[in-house]
């Protein structure tokens, strides 16, 4: 859960979010070594007193400001895809629930379980003054942990949106459209 002024991500609970994580550092490096080039050169040309009249058909400068972005563009494609392969990554799962949004409120299904299924309305600002402000719901979804999960997420209404930051997932629930995402948590939490 994000506490106030936090400015890290929440602590990852699944593998995926460990890997996105690792990304966003990946991508900050590449970026901040970008940003002290940029910088060494403004210095270098500012303070140079070589000046280039003459320079107007080289190829070898002309190779080199092509290929140095594609190379830190690579830097930042290969791990994304890799990454992007993961989390479409679908095993055999131990348990699917079906999760639906309505104007409001999520449906919970488990066929798995003799069509146990729940409503979960969000709790209002007047009853919750000792839990999550407008977080928290009357029916909390439980899955288990080290399981391989299944969750196929629609609407019957309008496009809304499903999110655990703390797993890796945001899946928009469209009307007539089933999207599926596999997880599995590493450990307990909220």
């Amino acid at each position: 859960m994000s506490i106030w002024k936090q400015l890290m991500f929440q602590d990852a609970n699944s593998s995926i979010m460990e890997n996105m994580i690792f990304f966003h550092d990946h991508a900050l490096i590449v970026v901040i070594m970008i940003l002290v080039f940029i910088i060494y050169m403004f210095i270098f040309l500012l303070f140079n007193k070589i000046y280039f009249k003459n320079l107007l058909n080289h190829q070898m400068i002309e190779f080199i400001w092509t290929v140095v972005p594609v190379i830190f563009l690579l830097f930042l494609a290969l791990p994304s895809l890799k990454l992007l392969y993961l989390t479409d990554e679908s095993k055999n799962p131990e348990l699917t629930v079906k999760v639906i949004g309505h104007q409001w409120y999520w449906s919970y299904e488990f066929n798995d379980f003799n069509n146990l299924n729940f409503d979960s309305f969000m709790i209002s600002k007047l009853d919750n003054i000792d839990q999550f402000r407008l977080l928290d719901v009357d029916n909390r979804l439980i899955l288990p942990v080290n399981k391989q999960i299944r969750l196929n997420i629609n609407s019957n209404d309008v496009i809304h949106s499903f999110t655990v930051p703390s797993l890796g997932i945001k899946v928009d629930a469209v009307p007539g459209r089933i999207n599926q995402i596999n997880l599995n948590m590493s450990r307990v939490g909220l």
